[in-house]
């Protein structure tokens, strides 16, 4: 069964990930958002989860769905 969907943020300088309801980050700070969103889509994958991307100002700049999506979706 598969964990909470991903998200990628910025907290205290560093760029992080964390999985829905958790209180923290699950792995050490990344110095660069291109390194913790592809660390996040990477566990995104591996969980079939969707990965929420933040900006630094914690906007929500993107979703990504790697599984559970309806298929009678049009478009």
């Amino acid at each position: 069964m598969a964990q909470g969907d991903v998200e990628t943020f910025h907290e205290n300088g560093e760029w992080k990930n964390k999985r829905e309801g958790a209180g923290r980050a699950f792995a050490a700070g990344y110095g660069t958002k291109d390194q913790a969103v592809s660390a996040g889509r990477d566990a995104a994958k591996a969980d079939g989860v969707e990965h929420v991307i933040k900006n630094q100002d914690g906007q929500i700049a993107s979703k990504n769905s790697y599984g559970n999506d309806p298929r009678n979706v049009p478009g």
